[in-house]
């Protein structure tokens, strides 16, 4: 029995079809197919070492350390050392409220015939620290406390009236009082008082804040000098719980900061950032993912401009000046890929840029061929049944 290869004999039909499929082909390779950006291969062709205008850096430990430099945040020298107020000490510009309380009905010393009680709702400490109080003259109140003014004004008043009881209140002015402004729970003007002479109590004296605690920022503004931490973090630090200082502007902001996804990944979006920090790893999974049909998991790109001194660590260079573009690549296939992912941090601005599987584009290329020559068969088809 002959065993062989038996020859095929093409018809002129089937070369027609042959031709035909190719020229299909070679129409969309140089047509090109939608796809969702640049591939892989396309990006690493723009490197600065192919001529391109941005450096190519696969991510690895070094790498992830030596780009997690994040914008100043924290508090100077200056803030931190300085030390507690004295407890409810008044200063010029302090505003105190004084009521004296007499122990006589017929003729009081300061209110009319039958009043007992005085209330000098609003005494200004004037800017060389003292107060005036009818009968008992100026008195000395800056440095002092609101016991020792007390104090004092009963001295005086004592000679002129019998017994008589005074009581003082700070209230707040221009003198040892903070403003908290922005999106805290009770905004306004607040003395500095024994309970809340530190950063966190006066916080808390405010009422805390209106904005989600993991993307609020305190803002302290002295002197012309300004720091700002998270929320979280002063919780966490004690530290960081500075002591306040007359005329000290406190703000509460929600820190906005965003990445936008663009590629082969669960969704293209502008996307904000719901915590203080954010890894690759956690933005990938904030957008769904990668697109399991579609996505390279080799070419997970971050695009970041990154100024000179870090991409010069980075890239451990001397030589670069001015802002950089760096594409930064993990390869969540690697034994370490997802670890990388993980500790790479993101930045406000960044594009996570996921690019598509090399067979995404035969996909679409095949069912571009099966859908042109579906459509021509039935052309075909429709023409003979007509004839």
């Amino acid at each position: 029995m002959w065993r062989g290869t038996v020859p095929v004999r093409f018809t002129g039909s089937m070369t027609v079809r042959a031709v035909a499929l190719l020229a299909v082909v070679a129409m969309l390779a140089a047509c090109g197919l939608p796809r969702s950006g640049p591939t892989k291969r396309e990006l690493l062709a723009g490197s600065v070492t192919r001529d391109g205008n941005a450096f190519i850096v696969p991510v690895t430990p070094a790498v992830s350390q030596a780009a997690a430099a994040q914008p100043s945040i924290g508090f100077s020298a200056a803030f931190r050392n300085a030390g507690l107020l004295g407890p409810d000490i008044l200063s010029a510009g302090d505003t105190v409220a004084i009521t004296v309380f007499e122990n006589v009905r017929d003729e009081p010393l300061l209110g009319n015939t039958g009043q007992r009680i005085t209330a000098l709702s609003e005494v200004q400490v004037d800017g060389e620290g003292f107060i005036f109080i009818p009968y008992a003259g100026r008195i000395a109140a800056a440095g002092q406390t609101p016991e020792a003014l007390r104090q004092a004004i009963t001295r005086r008043l004592e000679g002129q009236t019998p017994d008589p009881q005074v009581t003082v209140a700070r209230l707040a002015g221009q003198g040892s009082t903070v403003a908290i402004s922005g999106q805290a729970a009770g905004a306004g003007v607040f003395p500095i008082e024994a309970s809340t002479r530190t950063l966190s109590a006066m916080l808390a004296r405010a009422g805390g804040v209106s904005v989600d605690p993991e993307v609020a920022m305190i803002r302290v503004t002295r002197s012309g000098q300004t720091g700002k931490i998270w929320l979280n973090d002063l919780y966490e630090n004690p530290g960081l719980d500075i002591a306040l200082r007359p005329g000290d502007k406190i703000v509460v902001e929600e820190y906005s900061r965003s990445f936008v996804a663009l590629g082969a990944t669960g969704a293209q979006s502008r996307v904000p950032f719901a915590t203080a920090t954010l890894s690759a790893l956690e933005a990938i999974a904030t957008v769904g993912g990668l697109a399991t049909m579609s996505a390279d998991p080799t070419g997970v790109f971050i695009l970041r401009d990154e100024s000179a001194a870090i991409a010069n660590a980075v890239l451990g260079r001397t030589d670069l000046t001015g802002d950089q573009r760096l594409a930064y690549v993990l390869d969540l296939t690697e034994p370490t890929g997802l670890f990388e992912a993980r500790d790479f941090q993101m930045r406000d601005g960044d594009t996570l840029y996921v690019t598509e599987a090399p067979f995404t584009q035969w996909q679409k290329v095949l069912g571009a061929i099966t859908g042109t020559t579906g459509a021509a068969a039935n052309l075909a088809s429709t023409a003979n049944t007509g004839s």
